[in-house]
C-alpha cells in the first residue's frame, strides 16, 4: 500500500512537472519570436573601387562576401555543404534532437563534444541579431525555438540560401561566393565537385584548412575525403564518380590586401566624392557596392614617374609638386600626383591648396574676352603701376621691367604683371571673380581677395585638380564639366547610378577660342617654352608667386588639361640646389612636359580652334620658323634629355621685348622627398597683406627664363 502511495505520488509529480515544463515552454515559446532585425556583419558586403577600366582593384572595403542566388549555386556544391553539416536538412524540422541533445550535454557539462546545431541553427546563430555566440543554456534554448520557427516560417531553400551566404569559408571569405574566388580563383557556377566539396569541408574548421600544411593537409584531405563518402551514401554522388574524384589543387592565399602608392589618396577622395552623392560610410564598407572611378592606371604611373624623373632628388624634403590631369569633355580626373603616402597624411593634388600665380591671369583674360575686350585691346605694361584705390602701393613687374602700352596677346606671352592689374580694372575684379568661379574655382577661396587690386594676379589659393579643371573650361570651348573622380556606382543588386557631372557655360566658345590662341603664344615664345611638346599644339600659362612661394605650370591641348604646381609645406621660397629660386616655366613646366608626353602618345593631333579675327597680328604670325611640326628649336625626341633651349632662337625678337633666356636640361631620374607636415592653404601668404591692406603682386619671370643652369 505504502508503494502504491509513492508510485502516485511519484506520477502526480511527474505530471505537474510536465505540465510546468510544458507551460513554461509555451510562455517561453510565445517570448521568442524571430529576431527582426539580422547581425550587420552576417549581411554586409564589401566594396570594390576600381580603375577606369572597370577590371583593375584600387582598393577593397570592408567584408569579403558577394551574395548569390541559390540557384546559381550548383548542386552539388549545396550537396556537399548538406552531407558536410546537415545530412537531414530537408527532412528535419530546423532542429536535431540526437544532435541537439548532445549540445546541451555539451554546454553544461563544459566537454567539447561533436556540434550538434543543424543548418538552420547555425543560420540563426551567426544571422539574426540579439544571439549571443556564448554557450549557454539559456541561448541554446532560444536558439532551438528560434529555428524552429524560422523552419516552419521560411522555405528550406531559403535558409541553405542564407546560410551559404553567410557562413565563413576561411581567408577572409564570408559565404560561398568569395570563398571559391579565393581558394580556386574562381566564381561559384564554375566549381568543380572536389571543389565544391573542399568548401563543405572548410567550413568545420575554417583557419586550419585555409591553407593547410603537414599535418593540417592530412588533416584537410581525409575531411574531404568524409564529405565525398557522405555524398556517396546520400544519393547525390554516384559510386564511381565519387571514386574518381581527386582532392582539389588550392589557390595559393593572397596577401592582405595594402593599400601602395597613391592608393590611399585615391581611396580617400573617392570615398569623399561617394559621401557628397549622398552613400554614406556604412554603404561602402558594407553596401556591396562596385564603384569604377575616372583614374586611368597607366596615367597614374605616368604622373608619378614624370614628377620623381624630372624634380632633383637634391629638392628639400619641404618642397611639395603636385599634378592633376582632366579630361576636359567630361570633368573626369584622370590622374594625379599626391605625393609619397608614407611621409605625409595629405595629398598635394586635392588637398593642398596654393596660391594660383600668374595661371590666373588666365581667368582674368577669359573675363575681358567674354565681357566685350578683344585680343587687340591695349592695356598699360608699365611698371610700377599705381591704381587708385591705393596709389601709396605701386604694383610692379618682374626686375621692375617696362613693356609701354601692349595688346592682351603680348601682355599674356610675357606675363606682364601690370598689364593684367590695368586688364583687371577695365572688365571689373566682379567679372574675373565670377569667370573664375564659373570654371569651377570655389567661390569661397576668392571672396577674401577678389577686392585686392592684384587679385587677377592670383593671390587666391587653389589645388592642382581646381587649376586644372579650370583651364579644361578653354579645351572645351568654354563650357566648365564638375571635375569628378567616380563613373558608376553598382550596388550589391546590381543596380547602376552612373555619374553625370554638372557642366555649363563659364565663356562664350569664341571667347574661349582667344583665350586659348594667347595662351598658345606662352608656349610658343613666352614664359612656357619648356613646356612645348614636339608634336602637336600647346597651351598653357606659367605662374610664380611673390618670392615663388609656390610656382606652377597649367596647360592643356585640345585633350587633357593638366596643372603642375611646386611649394613649400613651410611657405617658404621653392628653392632647388643646383637649380636655384624656381619659377613657373622652370621644373613644373618640364613635370608637365614629361608627363604629357606619356598621355599623349599614339593620341590623334588635334588643333585649337581659330581665334577671332580683331585686327591683331601675330608678329610670328608668317614666320618661317613658326612650324611646330618641322620646328628645329622644337623637342625633336621626347625622350632626349637634350632639346636645344640653350641655344638663341632666330625668332626671338631683339631688344627689350627679347624672351630668350637659358633653359634646363631634362635632369637624370630622381625621387622627390616628403615632409609630414599637413595640408597648406597659403592663399593668405602667397601675395602678402601690408598694413594698409594692399596685397604684394605676384612675379612672374616676363619670359626670362631660368636664372642659371642646373649643376652639371
Amino acid at each position: 500500500m505504502r508503494k502504491r502511495r509513492i508510485l502516485r505520488r511519484l506520477l502526480i509529480a511527474g505530471g505537474v512537472g510536465i505540465i510546468l515544463a510544458v507551460a513554461a515552454f509555451g510562455v517561453a515559446w510565445a517570448m521568442t519570436p524571430i529576431p527582426d532585425s539580422t547581425q550587420k556583419q552576417a549581411t554586409a558586403q564589401g566594396s570594390v573601387i576600381y580603375y577606369r577600366d572597370g577590371k583593375s582593384v584600387i582598393a577593397r572595403q570592408g567584408v569579403d562576401r558577394r551574395n548569390v542566388e541559390l540557384a546559381k549555386v550548383p548542386q552539388h556544391v549545396r550537396d556537399a555543404v548538406i552531407a558536410a553539416e546537415n545530412r537531414s536538412f530537408y527532412e528535419d524540422a530546423g532542429v536535431s534532437v540526437k544532435g541537439t541533445g548532445r549540445a546541451l550535454w555539451s554546454t553544461l557539462t563544459g566537454q567539447q563534444l561533436q556540434g550538434g546545431s543543424t543548418i538552420t541553427q547555425q543560420l540563426v546563430r551567426n544571422y539574426y541579431s540579439g544571439l549571443s555566440q556564448e554557450r549557454s543554456v539559456t541561448r541554446k534554448i532560444k536558439e532551438i525555438m528560434i529555428s524552429i520557427k524560422v523552419d516552419q516560417s521560411k522555405s528550406k531553400d531559403w535558409v541553405l540560401e542564407q546560410y551559404l551566404n553567410t557562413i565563413y569559408f576561411g581567408r577572409g571569405a564570408n559565404g560561398v561566393q568569395a570563398a571559391a574566388q579565393a581558394y580556386f580563383g574562381k566564381d561559384v557556377g564554375k566549381l568543380s565537385v572536389a571543389e565544391g566539396a573542399y568548401l563543405a569541408s572548410v567550413i568545420q574548421q575554417p583557419s586550419r584548412f585555409a591553407d593547410p600544411k603537414g599535418a593540417d593537409l592530412e588533416a584537410a584531405q581525409a575531411r574531404w575525403r568524409s564529405v565525398v563518402e557522405a555524398m556517396r551514401q546520400s544519393g547525390t554522388l554516384g559510386a564511381q564518380e565519387a571514386a574518381a574524384q581527386t582532392f582539389p589543387v588550392l589557390k595559393a592565399p593572397k596577401k592582405p590586401f595594402v593599400l601602395r602608392g597613391q592608393a590611399q589618396y585615391m581611396l580617400d577622395q573617392v570615398t569623399a566624392e561617394l559621401n557628397r552623392r549622398g552613400y554614406s560610410d556604412e554603404d561602402i564598407s558594407s553596401g556591396g557596392l562596385r564603384v569604377v572611378t575616372t583614374f586611368d592606371k597607366k596615367l597614374m604611373q605616368a604622373a608619378e614617374k614624370a614628377v620623381k624623373n624630372t624634380v632633383p632628388a637634391a629638392t628639400p624634403k619641404q618642397v611639395r609638386t603636385g599634378l592633376a590631369a582632366v579630361d576636359p569633355s567630361n570633368g573626369e580626373v584622370v590622374a594625379f600626383y599626391g605625393g609619397n603616402p608614407k611621409l605625409t597624411g595629405y595629398d598635394n593634388a586635392f588637398s593642398a591648396k596654393v596660391p594660383a600665380g600668374s595661371t590666373f591671369k588666365a581667368y582674368t583674360l577669359a573675363a575681358a574676352l567674354n565681357n566685350g575686350l578683344e585680343l587687340s585691346t591695349l592695356v598699360n605694361g608699365n611698371s610700377p603701376m599705381r591704381v587708385a584705390s591705393d596709389p601709396t602701393h605701386p604694383i610692379p613687374n618682374d626686375s621692375g621691367r617696362s613693356y609701354g602700352t601692349i595688346d592682351l596677346v603680348r601682355a599674356t606671352q610675357n606675363s606682364v604683371n601690370t598689364a593684367f592689374v590695368d586688364l583687371g580694372q577695365k572688365v571689373g575684379l566682379d567679372k574675373v571673380a565670377a569667370t573664375a568661379e564659373a570654371a569651377g574655382i570655389p567661390v569661397a577661396q576668392l571672396q577674401p581677395h577678389q577686392a585686392a587690386a592684384t587679385f587677377p594676379l592670383g593671390v587666391a589659393s587653389v589645388s592642382a585638380v581646381q587649376n586644372a579643371s579650370g583651364f579644361s573650361t578653354f579645351a572645351n570651348k568654354g563650357v566648365h564639366v564638375e571635375a569628378h573622380v567616380v563613373k558608376s556606382v553598382t550596388d550589391a543588386k546590381g543596380a547602376k547610378d552612373v555619374i553625370k557631372p554638372a557642366s555649363a557655360r563659364a565663356v562664350a566658345e569664341q571667347a574661349a577660342a582667344d583665350a586659348t590662341y594667347a595662351l598658345q603664344q606662352v608656349v610658343k615664345y613666352g614664359t612656357g617654352t619648356a613646356a612645348r611638346l614636339y608634336d602637336r599644339p600647346v597651351a598653357g600659362k606659367t605662374g610664380t608667386t611673390d618670392e615663388s612661394k609656390s610656382v606652377w605650370f597649367n596647360g592643356f591641348t585640345p585633350q587633357l588639361a593638366v596643372a603642375v604646381d611646386m611649394f613649400r609645406s613651410d611657405n617658404k621660397t621653392v628653392t632647388v640646389p643646383g637649380y636655384g629660386v624656381q619659377f613657373g616655366g622652370q621644373l613644373p613646366a618640364q613635370v608637365w612636359r614629361a608627363f604629357m608626353t606619356e598621355a599623349m602618345r599614339g593620341k590623334p593631333v588635334e588643333e585649337f580652334p581659330e581665334p577671332s579675327d580683331y585686327g591683331y597680328t601675330s608678329p610670328y604670325d608668317n614666320n618661317p620658323y613658326d612650324n611646330r611640326y618641322d620646328n628645329p628649336y622644337a623637342p625633336r625626341d621626347p625622350q632626349s634629355p637634350y632639346d636645344g633651349w640653350d641655344q638663341p632662337d632666330p625668332r626671338q625678337p631683339t631688344g627689350p621685348d627679347e624672351t630668350t633666356g637659358p633653359r634646363f636640361t631634362e635632369p637624370p631620374q630622381t625621387q622627390v622627398p616628403d615632409d609630414t607636415q599637413g595640408p597648406p592653404d597659403l592663399g593668405d601668404d602667397g601675395g602678402r597683406s601690408t598694413d594698409q591692406g594692399t596685397l604684394v603682386p605676384t612675379t612672374e619671370p616676363d619670359g626670362q627664363g631660368p636664372v642659371r643652369s642646373p649643376a652639371g
